[in-house]
């Protein structure tokens, strides 16, 4: 398959995920500046972040700057992880096929040496697997102590592309390759072999409003505690193909797509303590009603994949000042994975440097305490993350990019503040 069919294929999904909504989004949604901070942000997130991150942090104090309203418009972050090269590798072997359908009547010795050639990519090819994420979400909040309000829609699509052999392909070259010449062109490749790519993709659609309010407590300090009711639409695409004729154009989004939705719930909780309050401690509850939906069969095979949308419970704890925030933060429940995946239980450091509100360094990393090596994907184990906000007359800008041994991303944000 051509790089371009990929692109155009992938381009498809994401748009026929969109049809029924603006946005579409499995792992969860996040701002640029969280990106930046290793994920963290059930702590710490400023009121345009908190529906997303934490609700609760809407009533909990703010910055003289963000205390008012708060936007984010849009924000959109990417996520790559592709160590084998699985689209190259497709590539190659459907040119590898082209070539020796091409060659079998003019060059059978040159056709024969693309059917050997074939034997060693395919192997290469078994259980590669690539993943790409895209994001994308948008809000808005007005943040007080006694009452805040915000709106939220965010979306993550996830896609994975896997290469899985077919051992009879191996019988099926090597006796092309030791036939008589004359007899190759007899044959053809493109029939012939059962070795297949499939393309898993799923996307949580959400959108909803986010509520806060501040209860004093006996001791004298406060505590915040958000909701977050919103719609949310479930979608999975299965497509399944042999390798040969892993095309674009074949693809029926009806066929390949299921899809499910229905009303969900976020709650959290946050609580600041010490002399001056500089400590800040917070937990959300995301989708309280579990929900799930099965991927469509596809002709080839009857494999299913369920795409899970279960409670998730995550801890954290902050320290913070004018100019720097320093946070920990900790998934208590795990989250299962859709089809080539690694389940994923975060543990994750952040921090944030600010240069009097003009420009802030940040910096973060996170391990997947679920990570194992018998995941039947791509491994999630420890990604590093840094980022850089600016703020000019107003305008916000924050800027995050991340790395790991298996993945590459990057994330951008608008919005503003006061």
């Amino acid at each position: 398959m051509k790089t371009a069919r990929l692109c155009k294929l992938s381009l498809a999904i994401s748009l026929s995920v969109a049809t029924t909504s603006a946005l579409a989004s499995p792992q969860g949604a996040m701002s640029a500046r969280s990106f930046a901070m290793g994920g963290t942000g059930v702590a710490v997130a400023h009121p345009s972040a908190a529906p997303l991150a934490n609700p609760a942090l809407m009533a909990a104090p703010q910055h003289d700057w963000a205390d008012d309203f708060g936007l984010m418009l849009p924000s959109v972050n990417a996520r790559l992880a592709d160590e084998e090269e699985v689209v190259d590798q497709v590539d190659d072997i459907q040119d590898l096929i082209d070539g020796f359908e091409d060659f079998k009547s003019s060059n059978p010795a040159e056709a024969q040496a693309n059917a050997r050639d074939l034997i060693t990519r395919l192997e290469a090819f078994d259980r590669d697997t690539m993943r790409a994420n895209v994001g994308l979400g948008l809000g808005f909040a007005v943040p007080g102590p006694s009452f805040a309000v915000g709106f939220f829609a965010t979306g993550n699509l996830t896609a994975t592309v896997r290469g899985e052999l077919d051992d009879n392909d191996l019988a099926i070259l090597e006796g092309i390759a030791a036939l008589d010449p004359s007899l190759v062109d007899s044959v053809n490749l493109e029939e012939s072999l059962n070795s297949r790519g499939r393309l898993l993709a799923s996307a949580v659609v959400e959108a909803g409003v986010s509520f806060a309010s501040t209860f004093q407590l006996n001791n004298g300090n406060a505590l915040q505690v958000g909701i977050s009711p919103k719609y949310v639409e479930l979608r999975t695409f299965q497509y399944t193909e042999s390798v040969s004729d892993f095309e674009d154009d074949d693809f029926d989004a009806d066929e390949y797509q299921t899809d499910k939705s229905g009303f969900n719930l976020d709650i959290g909780a946050a609580y600041a303590f010490g002399e001056n309050r500089e400590w800040n401690a917070g937990v959300v509850v995301k989708n309280l009603i579990p929900m799930e939906l099965d991927s469509a069969q596809t002709r080839i095979d009857e494999d299913k994949y369920t795409l899970e949308l279960n409670p998730m419970i995550t801890a954290g704890i902050a320290h913070k000042s004018d100019y720097h925030v320093v946070t920990a933060e900790l998934d208590l429940t795990k989250k299962k994975a859709f089809g080539y995946e690694d389940d994923t239980q975060w543990l994750a450091l952040g921090a944030e440097f600010d240069a009097w509100r003009y420009a802030q360094l940040r910096v973060g990393v996170r391990h997947n305490l679920a990570s194992n090596d018998d995941n039947d994907g791509i491994e999630e184990d420890t990604q590093f993350t840094a980022g850089l906000g600016l703020n000019i007359l107003g305008a916000r800008v924050d800027l995050g990019a991340l790395y790991s041994s298996a993945d590459v991303g990057a994330a951008i944000e608008f919005g503003t503040s006061f």
